[in-house]
């Protein structure tokens, strides 16, 4: 009996120890498991598994590091290059977009579409883009041919140029240097360029026919207005769904975990809808362009336009590559590899601590 008791102690001991330094108490009383205590024992969340765990420090650091890595990557003036590859790039688009949309409906109805979207744009930029989606909705051809196969393909490798641009751009906010060679980074681009204008030519077809398709099932008129407003929501989702598959795939190492490139894409998002806004508010009622710049007034804003554009993609690209940085969790993806071994700089290197 003796040594039952023995038994039961040492049993009771060796649990208690157990518990002692798998738990810790958490602020509420409550015991708090001890992969979070590791987690956030250094106050910047250095073993964070995802973003959201990084605390309030891990979050300045994060900041920090994305000011001193803009000014240090020079992406004001990697913004301005874009700029010039995005406007060779633009009005190709537009004619490829409204030639592929001609083949399954009118192209009149993209023009009415896309005056919708150009209203995102500054004044001046808006009337530009949409004088050009004027003529080229009037030569637009629904008949397939070689001529017409030529035509977007040309077009293609085009816009191609500019996707290919801000691929480097993107290396460049991830330290990370080109090593891949003209054909695949070509393709790459390509494959960017192909899947951008599908999703903006089957977005058009979207919002012109899901109006027209819900009055004919009898939807009421205040539901059918709902829908008109909410499908502009969903391009905001599309369009952070389309960040994060290019800040995954574009740079060139081992592509992050979707967790570690959503947040860019969002918070790009979100400061690019603010940003266009903002700067239309601007231009329709303090910006005098066409007084300083006469005819090529347009042309300026719409640079303008397109170079904060530029800027706020690369920021996102920033905040995903600092956050990556933050931590010593394996951001990438497959199985986890020690820093140093994950072809990845920013997953293979820990960010400064740089909050005070």
């Amino acid at each position: 009996m003796k040594k039952l008791i023995d038994y039961a102690a040492g049993a009771a001991v060796i649990f208690a120890a157990f518990r002692a330094t798998s738990t810790r108490e958490s602020g509420n009383g409550e015991p708090e498991p001890i992969d979070t205590v590791a987690r956030f024992a250094d106050g910047r969340g250095r073993n964070a598994d995802k973003p959201s765990d990084l605390p309030v420090a891990g979050w300045k650091d994060v900041l920090m590091r994305v000011g001193k890595e803009m000014k240090e990557d020079n992406l004001t003036t990697v913004a301005a290059a874009m700029t010039y590859y995005g406007l060779l790039a633009l009005f190709p688009a537009l004619i490829a977009i409204v030639s592929l949309y001609a083949l399954i409906a009118d192209p009149a109805a993209v023009e009415s579409q896309l005056d919708g979207i150009a209203s995102i744009l500054p004044e001046g930029a808006a009337s530009l883009v949409t004088t050009q989606l004027q003529e080229i909705v009037a030569g637009a051809s629904s008949t397939l041919g070689i001529g017409f196969a030529i035509s977007i393909l040309a077009t293609l490798w085009t816009v191609s140029s500019g996707v290919s641009a801000l691929i480097k751009a993107i290396n460049l906010a991830y330290d990370e240097d080109e090593s891949r060679n003209l054909v695949k980074l070509r393709l790459l681009a390509l494959a960017f360029t192909v899947g951008i204008i599908v999703f903006v030519v089957a977005a058009v077809f979207t919002i012109t026919a899901l109006p027209a398709a819900l009055e004919s099932l009898g939807f009421s008129a205040t539901a059918v207005s709902w829908v008109v407003w909410l499908r502009w929501l969903g391009l905001a989702v599309a369009m952070m769904a389309g960040l994060t598959l290019f800040y995954r795939w574009a740079p060139n190492r081992d592509p992050a975990e979707w967790r570690w490139v959503s947040w860019g894409a969002v918070v790009a998002t979100v400061i690019w809808l603010l940003a266009s806004f903002g700067l239309n508010f601007y231009v329709a009622n303090f910006g005098s362009y066409n007084e300083t710049y006469g005819a090529l007034g347009g042309v300026v804003v719409l640079l303008l336009w397109i170079f904060v554009s530029a800027l706020i993609v690369l920021l996102g690209a920033e905040l995903d590559a600092e956050l990556e940085a933050q931590t010593t969790h394996d951001t990438t993806v497959g199985h986890s590899q020690p820093m140093g071994k994950r072809d990845a700089v920013k997953a293979d290197n820990l960010g400064e601590a740089v909050a005070a």
